[in-house]
């Protein structure tokens, strides 16, 4: 299932480890490191990052977004145990 996470982008939220505030001291180098080692999507379309979101394949995601929102956006769209959305 994609989900938005702001200005038109979009993730796959089945490859979401987790989400995390970004305004921490290590979350910052978190995203430092990722960026040296291309492992950073920005998607933030030039605003400030606030939260990232960490993927099962080692890249994260930058998002101008808070977590709450994003977590909004995930428990509003529930998903059947088949995988199929509810209509």
């Amino acid at each position: 299932m994609l989900i938005n996470i702001g200005y038109g982008n979009v993730v796959n939220v089945d490859k979401v480890v987790s989400v995390i505030r970004a305004d921490a001291a290590p979350i910052k180098r978190m995203i430092q490191v990722a960026r040296d080692e291309n492992l950073a999507v920005d998607a933030t379309c030039g605003r400030k990052t606030k939260c990232i979101l960490v993927m099962d394949s080692g890249h994260i995601v930058l998002s101008a977004l808070l977590p709450e929102t994003i977590e909004n956006r995930v428990t509003e769209n529930p998903v059947t145990e088949r995988g199929q959305e509810d209509e």
